[in-house]
């Protein structure tokens, strides 16, 4: 049997305010296995976002143990933690955080050339994700041209382009309408099965959860 992608053992995070400290994780125990898509169920400030930053490495002061393709992270040092950003981990926020001074296709091909894809190679994989998503008209376009659904689908494509083992996405839909959630959440598990890659979702929204393959419940900093 394959070992996890992403596997967190006593995760813990904890926030001092004045002379309170607030426990956000309490403990965190989750696995994700490659090619599983793990819905993270829970309402906003049950700490579904600092443990996607966690897991994400993109800030400290954890403690408890993150495994990522094997690799201990805290073995690493600020290097090693881009790198495995860069070529293990891709992200969706609720903002696309699109850059607006380029087009669709200029924001998925630029994390390929980051990577070392050519600009050849970068264009091809940024047109075969956007046309998969339904973008191939919009290539061109730059952020403030595109809908909500739109910029969002350039998003997925962004995250995806490097071909991560695990995409790391943070309520992806919650600042769409329920029918472009809808449309958009099912053209990204598409997408990421096509892919083969893992997921690990955030959501405060049961509906869209049921529709992955597993659901973990995150509540009061605890894995349910």
């Amino acid at each position: 049997m394959s070992e996890p992608i992403l596997q967190t053992s006593g995760l813990r995070r904890a926030f001092t305010q004045g002379d309170a400290t607030i426990h956000v994780l309490r403990g965190v125990d989750l696995s994700v296995m490659p090619g599983e898509i793990v819905a993270l169920l829970g309402p906003s400030g049950s700490g579904k976002s600092t443990l996607l930053q966690a897991v994400g490495l993109l800030e400290g002061g954890f403690e408890g143990s993150i495994r990522l393709q094997g690799q201990e992270a805290a073995e690493l040092d600020d290097e090693g933690r881009t790198r495995v950003r860069r070529e293990a981990l891709g992200f969706v926020y609720q903002f696309h955080h699109l850059l607006p001074e380029f087009n669709a296709r200029e924001n998925v091909i630029l994390p390929q050339l980051v990577r070392g894809a050519t600009p050849a190679e970068a264009a091809t994989r940024a047109d075969a994700l956007l046309g998969k998503l339904g973008l191939a008209d919009r290539l061109e376009h730059r952020p403030a041209k595109l809908s909500g659904g739109e910029q969002q689908r350039v998003a997925v494509a962004r995250a995806l382009a490097n071909q991560p083992p695990l995409v790391l996405a943070d309520e992806p839909t919650g600042n769409l309408d329920e029918a472009t959630a809808d449309t958009v959440l099912g053209e990204f598990l598409s997408l990421v099965r096509g892919e083969g890659t893992a997921a690990l979702v955030a959501t405060h929204n049961e509906r869209l959860a049921k529709k992955m393959d597993r659901i973990v419940r995150l509540h009061e900093g605890v894995l349910q």
